[in-house]
């Protein structure tokens, strides 16, 4: 049995790291909107997942879930899913490299505001596509 209100807390949570993300990008701290936008996303996939009742492993891209079980989630969203695999997928990549960086590269220097802006407004439609479908229950 699983409990639904999980799937809604990530959308809240994830919510709360879009505020987050505004004050990176604000400040220009491009390395740092890209994994903060990768949890943004990876926790709303999850949701969408979870409230499709998809098992969802402990891994940070679920694009390929999306696209093997898309039968299985809203019909609404069917048409996003490729986009939100691409989306998850591309940012997984760059994950830990902008977390950590490497010898040769230093993310503060690597990372543009093209790539933060990109990443934002690709958190903010995963976000928002996924919200329209889970919310919390009325109060």
């Amino acid at each position: 049995m699983t409990n639904p209100k999980l799937e809604v807390d990530y959308v809240v949570r994830a919510g709360h790291r879009l505020a987050a993300l505004r004050v990176l990008v604000e400040r220009g701290a491009h390395a740092d909107v890209v994994p903060e936008a990768q949890e943004i996303i990876e926790l709303s996939l999850r949701a969408l997942l979870r409230a499709s009742a998809v098992t969802v492993p402990q891994i940070h891209d679920v694009g390929q879930i999306l696209l093997r079980e898309v039968e299985r989630l809203p019909a609404v969203l069917r048409s996003d899913v490729d986009r939100m695999a691409e989306i998850s997928k591309a940012l997984r990549k760059d994950r830990e490299i902008a977390f950590y960086g490497a010898e040769d590269l230093i993310p503060s220097e690597f990372y543009t505001e093209a790539d933060a802006t990109r990443a934002s407004a690709d958190a903010h439609w995963v976000h928002e596509r996924v919200r329209s479908v889970v919310t919390p229950p009325a109060s």
